[in-house]
């Protein structure tokens, strides 16, 4: 046996988050104990965990501290409030069931406890540490969380302590406003009148990454702390290098011209997935993106069907019928549509499957830039995603 256990409970500074092994003491998580033991670090001395002195915890179980235990009053949250904690939730667990009475002897539990500098509630240190190492035990026995849970949640929300939102594109439909202008305050003063929403992408364009460079990204997060940030790079070269550029400017998503030889293609999407952020091919000007989303060995998170702003006068066609085919060579692949789109062609866009309508002066230029920003929203017909969610213990 060999389970692995997590749960985070309580608020700042009193907070508790519990990291744990379980396992027979004749096993690694028991060799991991005994090294534990006997094998101090200062600072981080392990202790048994008991209800009181002289009435040890079963299965018998070993508290590590994480954070570096500095002087006697730290010393004496580890040793009084958490170790009773840790001890009463390993018994009740056992009371209750989740630990197999039976099985006492046999196992040992290695539990890493985390108090934070600056706590002084004694009573809340207790009361959190024994609802996260009990949580983290059930955890532990049932394997929280099954796959179907960590996909579900991975994109949905955030560790609290990061301070900031890294946005993934797991709901769509999105709008994407597209800012061309090359012009950093009159971008400042679009991106203010651009409501908040969780179906809103903001797009770097061209022309503007041209004057500015790839550090306007940075300006643009200033202004829009959590939003989803595309850099329209239109790759055609040196793939790699630049999706790595992108990523170190705070982009989520670098785009790749689909012009560009299939090595270049290749390399930019495989360090968009080292860095984290998204892929996005744009097809402007190419004849067949079902083709050339073929030769690809590794898929772009998101393909971008484009018509050039200087053919919009001609009689040309959006690509929209290529869009069921495109989703056939990638489950998880997003399409895009970009180019002239009015309010009243987004109904057509997303009956075709379109999952990001991308719109660039109809807003940018227009009057009332939030208020047409807003119609085009409405369009979408989605709600905001945490506008009924209540995070609790996960």
């Amino acid at each position: 046996m060999f389970l692995v256990g997590e749960a985070l409970i309580g608020q700042e500074p009193e907070l508790a988050h519990i990291d744990l092994i379980i396992g027979e003491k004749t096993g690694p998580v028991g060799q991991a104990f005994a090294n534990g033991f006997t094998q101090l670090s200062q600072g981080h001395t392990p202790l048994l965990s008991v209800i009181r002195p002289n009435l040890l915890a079963k299965p018998a179980t070993l508290i590590v501290p994480k954070v570096t235990v500095k002087n006697m009053a730290q010393a004496a949250q580890i040793f009084g409030p958490a170790q009773t904690a840790v001890a009463r939730a390993v018994a009740d667990s056992v009371q209750e069931g989740i630990i197999p009475e039976d099985k006492l002897e046999e196992l040992s539990i290695v539990v890493s406890v985390f108090i934070h500098p600056d706590a002084k509630d004694y009573s809340k240190i207790y009361r959190y540490n024994y609802g996260a190492t009990k949580l983290a035990i059930e955890r532990a026995f049932s394997g929280f969380p099954d796959s179907d849970t960590l996909m579900y949640e991975k994109d949905r929300t955030m560790h609290p302590i990061m301070g900031f939102k890294v946005v993934r594109l797991w709901n769509p439909p999105y709008l994407q406003v597209a800012i061309d202008i090359p012009e950093i305050n009159a971008v400042k003063r679009i991106l203010s009148q651009i409501p908040a929403s969780d179906h809103v992408i903001i797009e770097a364009g061209t022309p503007l990454i041209k004057r500015y460079g790839v550090d306007v990204v940075q300006s643009i997060r200033e202004a829009r702390p959590n939003s989803f940030i595309v850099a329209d790079l239109k790759t055609l070269d040196t793939g790699n290098l630049e999706a790595r550029m992108v990523a170190d400017a705070t982009a989520d998503a670098v785009v790749i011209s689909g012009l560009a030889p299939v090595p270049t293609l290749e390399k930019a999407i495989k360090e968009a997935k080292k860095t984290g952020i998204y892929a996005v091919i744009d097809m402007l000007n190419v004849h067949n993106p079902v083709e050339v989303v073929k030769q690809l060995s590794v898929k772009p998170d998101v393909i971008e069907l484009h018509r050039a702003i200087d053919t919009e006068g001609a009689e040309a066609k959006h690509a929209w019928g290529d869009i069921p085919e495109l989703k056939k060579l990638s489950e998880r692949m997003l399409v895009a549509v970009a180019g002239g789109i009015r309010v009243d062609t987004v109904k057509d866009a997303l009956k075709s499957g379109a999952d990001i309508i991308v719109v660039g002066r109809a807003i940018t230029n227009s009057k009332d830039v939030r208020s047409m920003a807003e119609q085009f929203i409405e369009e979408l017909k989605q709600p905001e995603i945490d506008q009924y969610r209540i995070m609790t213990d996960f």
